[in-house]
């Protein structure tokens, strides 16, 4: 392939931590996707003992599994909660592993849901929509061709 030739940017392209940032952003920007109520209160999971400090946390989060959806199309409730789950440590006791707050998860992939950027399976799980995907490939451009230019 030439070097001249354009190429479409996707999401896989990206840097994670990059991508989850910028789509963060936009995120928090839109006036579609909105913070729950209880979003300062609530832990993400069992494993944990307090509720995340950041104040963007629940944006991150959505971005994250909108990347994950994106990335392995299926993806239900039950696998994301797998994905963000941790060792549970109980001091001098053994660690035994704790599954994620399905909560937050269920939230954020039904407002992602009613954003038209992911749809349901029929054999059950999520998948991107056509919208979601150009959505997502599009931030992906942006912060492909902003780290292309810092370097």
């Amino acid at each position: 392939m030439a070097e001249d030739e354009p190429r479409g940017i996707c999401v896989r392209d990206v840097a994670a931590r990059d991508f989850i940032a910028a789509y963060a952003e936009h995120l928090k920007n839109s006036d579609k996707f909105e913070l729950p109520v209880w979003a300062d209160l609530v832990k993400t999971g069992a494993h944990k003992e307090l509720a995340p400090y950041g104040e963007d946390w629940y944006y991150i989060r959505a971005a994250s599994i909108a990347r994950k959806v994106y990335l392995r199309p299926g993806l239900g409730v039950g696998q994301l909660r797998k994905w963000y789950g941790s060792n549970d440590r109980k001091g001098v006791r053994t660690e035994h592993f704790r599954r994620a707050n399905a909560g937050i998860i269920r939230s954020v992939l039904i407002q992602l849901q009613e954003m038209k950027v992911v749809e349901q399976c029929e054999n059950g799980g999520r998948r991107m929509t056509r919208v979601g995907q150009q959505d997502l490939d599009r931030i992906a451009g942006s912060v492909f061709h902003a780290n292309e230019d810092d370097e």
